[in-house]
């Protein structure tokens, strides 16, 4: 799957050899725009620095902001995020998979490693991000396929024509995509804090700490 003409990958007709493809570029260092629980994401290997220097030049975006990580599972968070408080656990586990972003406190080794403290994960419950998570075993970054304040774009042609000639692939369906990006909590220190209310509302998500 290689050249222009296979740059815009329509997964519901090529579903295991778009996978296959998107864990090549992860694993190679370069850029993809693909459907998640919610809005499309723009990814790539957040421990690969010219793939994230490509992420922030393309979106004219703050270096020091945090990016949403997807993973597989519970124990690739472990992984990477320190986690100080048995609620907390439980609380992650009482949610996922759901389109909930969870800034966690990182690790000294993945600290050292991105050079930034903290970072936002979300287990998400899609189709084509479950597969390649499993496949890659690692975080894959999901940040909104837009300009550094401009809308998010969710239109697979919209995003096409503009975004096309920067990133190595765009993974794309026909299915409905979710407007809204996801909710986004702090749990850094022992009480979650609101960063941003998305598809779940932060109210039902404080009842899971009960």
């Amino acid at each position: 799957m290689e050249g222009k003409k296979l740059k815009s990958i329509y997964i519901d007709e090529l579903f295991e050899k778009s996978v296959t493809f998107a864990k090549e570029l992860f694993f190679t260092g370069k850029i993809f725009i693909y459907p998640t629980d919610t809005i499309y994401g723009l990814g790539g290997n957040p421990f690969n620095r010219e793939a994230v220097r490509r992420i922030n030049d393309i979106k004219g975006r703050d270096k020091s902001k945090q990016f949403i990580w997807l993973v597989s599972d519970l124990d690739v968070i472990m992984n990477y995020a320190e986690i100080n408080y048995e609620s907390h656990l439980q609380f992650l586990k009482s949610i996922y998979p759901a389109s909930v972003s969870v800034v966690l406190n990182l690790n000294k080794k993945t600290i050292n490693s991105v050079g930034y403290s903290s970072a936002a994960f979300r287990i998400p419950d899609q189709n084509f991000c479950t597969m390649l998570l499993s496949g890659i075993n690692l975080p894959l970054i999901s940040t909104s396929v837009n300009k550094s304040g401009q809308n998010a774009l969710n239109d697979y042609n919209a995003i096409e024509k503009e975004f096309s000639e920067d990133v190595d692939a765009l993974f794309y369906t026909k299915s409905k995509i979710k407007p809204i990006a996801s909710t986004i909590i702090d749990l850094t220190a022992e009480k979650p804090k609101l960063i941003r209310e998305g598809t779940i509302k932060f109210v039902d998500l404080l009842e899971k700490f009960n």
